[in-house]
Order: structure tokens, then C-alpha cells, then sequence
């Protein structure tokens, strides 16, 4: 059976009230069945969130033993100026693998002085402290990926 009428029978099916088509022809047999989006129970993912937040869980997306597991992530709360991530990328504390980290605990850092780089689609975006003080800690490993907001570094 040709493609180009094959999709117009789905779209035919799609658009009309009609609930299963099936048709024969010398070259083949064709069935096409219209499920009905209410008799379907959607699945909805469940993500894990940034520290900050817990996961929000529907009954029907998954079972009440994973919300208990997650919620001891969403616990620590930092104290001091969190410096969170402006985009999602992969987080490298030095320019290159062998060079020193820009930041450290312990550091001394100013405003607008360079403490990361965040990849983010193969260009190199140098992250500055928005806060001047000292890196108490360093959130992140080298090479991870983070998302946009996440917390990297906390200064006081």
C-alpha cells in the first residue's frame, strides 16, 4: 500500500468519529484501531528536582515509596550567597584539565572575577562571582552537567 494513502486513511480515522477502519487490498491488509484518549490513563514522568524544591508526585504516576526517598535530597539549605548557574551546560571548574580551578574553597573571590566555565553547545561561557567574599564551598564537580539556577558555589 502506498505511504501517501495510508496516512490519509490516518487522517481520515483521526478526524471522524469513527473508532477502527480495516481494509484489504491485493497488496496487503491495513488496520487502523482510534483509542480513546479518556479510557487512557496518561503517563506523566516524574523528574528529580534542584535541591531547593521536593518532586511533585501524582497518585497515578507513581507510587507514594519514591516522594519518601526524594525528600531528604530537597534538605540541605546553604547558608551564605549561592552563586546558581544562568544556563544549562557541563560545569568545569579550570580552563583546562591540568590548569588550577579559577575558585576554591577557602578563596577569596571579587565580583565579576571568573570562577567557572559552563559549556553549554560547544562554547566556553566564563562565570563570574556576582558577590564578593569567600568560597565556603564548591557544589558542583568538574564535568558535571548542571541546569539553569542550580547552585555552584556558596560565598560568605
Amino acid at each position: 500500500m502506498d505511504l501517501r494513502k495510508l496516512k490519509t486513511l490516518i487522517d481520515l480515522v483521526s478526524e471522524s468519529n469513527i473508532s477502527e477502519l480495516e481494509i484489504t487490498e491485493a497488496d496487503g491488509k491495513v488496520r487502523i484501531v482510534k483509542t480513546d484518549p479518556a479510557a487512557a490513563v496518561p503517563v506523566q514522568p516524574v523528574y528529580a528536582a534542584a535541591p531547593v524544591a521536593a518532586p511533585v508526585v501524582t497518585a497515578a504516576a507513581a507510587p507514594a515509596a519514591p516522594v519518601a526517598a526524594a525528600a531528604p535530597a530537597a534538605a540541605p539549605v546553604e547558608t551564605g550567597h549561592v552563586v546558581k548557574s544562568p544556563m544549562v551546560g557541563t560545569f568545569y571548574r579550570a580552563s583546562s584539565p591540568n590548569a588550577k580551578p579559577f575558585a576554591d574553597v577557602g578563596q577569596t573571590v571579587k565580583e565579576g572575577e571568573a570562577i567557572c566555565i559552563i559549556e553549554a553547545m560547544k562554547i566556553m561561557n566564563e562565570i563570574e562571582a556576582d558577590k564578593s567574599g569567600t568560597i565556603t564551598k564548591v557544589l558542583c564537580e568538574n564535568g558535571q552537567a548542571v541546569e539553569f539556577g542550580q547552585p555552584l558555589f556558596v560565598i560568605e
